[in-house]
């Protein structure tokens, strides 16, 4: 009898924007990578707005981006998930690691740890003052992953061999902030795994928590999707474009241009002759995704198209 066949797991990747204003260039960069490579392996490909951090968020924001993206061609699979509906789910996760003594509460402030940590990469290196507990005369203000003193590394499909000692490079880092809102690090994680991602495509600003996320995978015992990193678009002084930047939002009104402009900038062959409309722009791109053309770069320059 010939051994049992195993298919692959199917693809399932997602684009997950966080609702502080409208999409701009450099997260169509991401939502077409992201969107291109999942439909180019028959995969499903989910939204998640990461709206968390209240805060931040721009009123009406998050239905401006679906609705740019439904102006753009992209089709998503199910419901859209918002991460504000998903709070018991992280508060759960987060009092199992506390009860196994993986996660603390922390008194420190950012002034205090400016004051007397090494600077890293990301900041001030967490020197672990509350590791044995917060003093009798503070409040604990936060929560924070014990780290070790171990490499972790990924292959990224775009970037390549990756590796990080978070223990060294970043310190016990905040899985619960002190503004009461649940952090990235731990929300992403969680999200990505409920949603059974097993690609994850995003901007490469987010290539130095990937060790972080995988960390935690690894003490949760969940598993760790396949990461690529797009370099990130710049403007002619080499700031990334961001909502924060008051970066130009696309234009819904004309796709098409800021699309193949999109495909260009990651270096995939464009169609012949431009394309008359929407579908026959898909139907190009998905064809002819190449995720191995994308330069394995941090960032690039905006392409004049």
């Amino acid at each position: 009898m010939s051994p049992k066949q195993t298919l692959p797991p199917r693809y399932r990747g997602r684009f997950a924007p966080s609702p502080t204003g409208p999409l701009h260039f450099g997260s169509l960069v991401a939502a077409l990578g992201s969107y291109l490579d999942a439909r180019s392996q028959q995969g499903e490909w989910l939204l998640r707005m990461e709206d968390l951090d209240r805060a931040r968020e721009v009123t009406g924001a998050a239905d401006q981006i679906l609705h740019t993206l439904e102006a753009f061609g992209f089709t998503w699979d199910g419901a859209v998930v918002y991460q504000h509906e998903r709070v018991e789910a992280y508060a759960s996760t987060l009092q199992s690691l506390v009860g196994k003594g993986l996660a603390y509460p922390c008194a420190c402030s950012r002034k205090e740890i400016a004051e007397i940590a090494p600077h890293g990469e990301e900041g001030p290196i967490y020197p672990g003052t509350c590791r044995g507990g917060v003093a009798e005369s503070r409040q604990a203000r936060s929560i924070r992953l014990m780290t070790r003193h171990e490499e972790i590394g990924f292959i990224d499909r775009i970037q390549g061999r990756m590796k990080q000692n978070p223990g060294r490079e970043i310190g016990d880092f905040v899985l619960h902030r002190a503004d009461g809102f649940h952090a990235y690090q731990l929300a992403v994680v969680v999200d990505d795994a409920w949603q059974g991602i097993s690609h994850v495509v995003r901007g490469a600003d987010l290539l130095s928590s990937t060790p972080r996320q995988c960390y935690l995978q690894q003490l949760l015992g969940l598993p760790q999707p396949s990461y690529a990193h797009l370099p990130l678009a710049v403007d002619r002084q080499g700031r990334k474009l961001s909502k924060q930047d008051q970066a130009a939002p696309v234009d819904p009104k004309r796709p098409l241009s800021a699309l193949m402009q999109a495909l260009a900038f990651l270096h995939q062959p464009l169609p012949p002759s431009p394309p008359a409309d929407l579908d026959e722009f898909w139907t190009w791109a998905i064809a002819h995704w190449e995720i191995g053309e994308i330069p394995a770069r941090r960032e690039m320059g905006v392409v004049e198209f």
